[in-house]
């Protein structure tokens, strides 16, 4: 007899994955690296208004106390250029989120021309507070790349070198004999404390951020290997579905002639049988139409309108049949209806919570769920052993599972996944009674159907 073969599975082709590109995965990190240099760039803000303070209190200390003559008025103007340069950099920062390397370049190299103006004018390298280039040196080496910290360290040894061949000397008594009570000491002393201070508070800055940015991109990159896992599974999991398709196809034909044939019909036991298997066959076939939507590629019948009371009880029931749970508690609580899209993606990512709840707890199972906050709620609770500790900190991760067999591990990370993609999430924690329970949220905005507007309105 000849059968068409009828294949809903050979009737489409592979879409665009539901998987975030690379390029995606390229602009999130140029992301995280901008965030890092803006901050650091506000260190730099902060630290260059905390100079401006320090010197106009040296500049007070030094000619009010001390009875030192400096030229105020050269130093003044000094300080109202830093000042002025803090000012428009704190104004294009505080918008400009992108810093590049050569831009932080720039500011230090600000800072050590500032540093530099005000000691040629209170006496070049013999005054104490030369020692602050190594503040600079430093930070270049922390928030630079090579080239550019060897940059600075070139420009600060040229300006010390300057100092000492073109600046004067302040005229000030020599007193070295005098120990802490000279001058001098007592200013290389405020100008240790002060590179100290300043090096402990900012590089502890520098350091937190670049461990957030550090910490960023380690997610980002096990965030891409994960989805690089799920598309390798996707393309063999569409392969095998497609060569599965075939047979499948031929089977059910085979047996919807076996249904008609008086051979079978005049035998109930065989018809029952016979259902049985038609029963089997369309559960596999439905596997293999989730397998391949998963995979982001067409089917017969992929979606469907209902709403999710309706796709909830048709889960249920169709989820029962072939499970040998003894005890399924299913509570809805779900009021009023929502008009939702029945997908298979959905569909087979709740059956495998089920799943794997029910191979921990055959006995007893609770599904429960409601709506709360525009999410759809979903929590499976079971009587099993539980979730390791270890299990519990790696949620998500593939082969993450206590099942000493190969691929274990991989429902809870489809799950993961797929829920991370329709904007919701997974959670899962241990009962103190005894038990686990998993946690699905799923906006209802993603799977609503949403009424279209008439174009012909007017």
């Amino acid at each position: 007899m000849a059968r068409k073969n009828d294949n809903p599975y050979d009737r489409g082709r592979p879409n665009a994955p539901v998987i975030e590109p690379l390029a995606a995965v390229n602009a999130h990190a140029n992301t995280i690296s901008h965030a890092a240099g803006h901050k650091n760039m506000q260190q730099l803000i902060q630290l260059r208004w905390i100079a401006v303070v320090g010197q106009i209190t040296t500049i007070f200390a030094v000619t009010m106390i001390f009875d030192v003559r400096l030229p105020l008025p050269a130093m003044l103007d000094v300080l109202a250029c830093l000042i002025a340069f803090n000012i428009a950099s704190t104004l294009r920062w505080q918008e400009n989120q992108v810093v590049s390397n050569s831009e932080l370049l720039l500011a230090l190299t600000v800072d050590v021309a500032s540093l530099t103006a005000q000691l040629y004018l209170s006496g070049g390298a013999s005054n104490p507070f030369v020692f602050l280039y190594l503040l600079h040196v430093i930070l270049g080496a922390v928030l630079l790349e090579a080239w550019s910290t060897w940059t600075i360290v070139g420009v600060t040894g040229t300006c010390i070198a300057g100092l000492a061949l073109f600046s004067e000397p302040l005229p000030l008594p020599l007193d070295h004999s005098r120990g802490i009570f000279s001058l001098y000491v007592q200013g290389m002393l405020i100008c240790f404390v002060l590179d100290a201070a300043l090096l402990v508070i900012f590089i502890t800055r520098i350091t937190r951020n670049m461990r957030v940015t550090a910490t960023k991109l380690a997610d980002l990159r096990q965030r891409a290997a994960e989805e690089d896992h799920i598309v390798r599974m996707g393309l063999l999991a569409s392969g095998a579905a497609h060569e599965l398709g075939t047979p499948l196809a031929t089977l059910a034909v085979i047996l919807g002639d076996w249904q008609h044939m008086p051979e079978f019909k005049g035998n109930p036991v065989l018809l029952e049988e016979i259902g049985e298997m038609q029963t089997q066959l369309k559960r596999c076939k439905s596997i293999v139409s989730g397998i391949l939507l998963s995979a982001g590629e067409t089917r017969g019948e992929s979606s469907a309108a209902t709403t999710v009371n309706t796709f909830l009880a048709d889960l249920v029931a169709e989820w029962r049949v072939g499970r040998p749970v003894v005890e399924f508690e299913f509570e809805n609580r779900i009021a009023p209806d929502h008009p939702v899209v029945s997908d298979s993606t959905l569909k087979q990512m709740i059956c495998n919570v089920l799943d794997n709840a029910l191979e921990a707890s055959p006995h007893w199972l609770r599904m429960e769920a409601g709506v709360e906050e525009g999410a759809l709620v979903l929590q499976v609770t079971d009587a099993g052993p539980g979730f390791a500790p270890d299990i519990l900190a790696q949620l998500g991760k593939p082969y993450n599972s206590s099942k000493s067999r190969p691929g274990g591990g991989l429902g809870l990370f489809l799950v993961v996944n797929v829920a991370r993609t329709l904007g919701g999430a997974v959670t899962a924690s241990n009962r103190p009674q005894g038990g686990a329970q998993v946690r699905l949220t799923l906006p209802l905005s993603e799977i609503e159907i949403k009424p279209e507007s008439n174009q012909y309105d007017y």
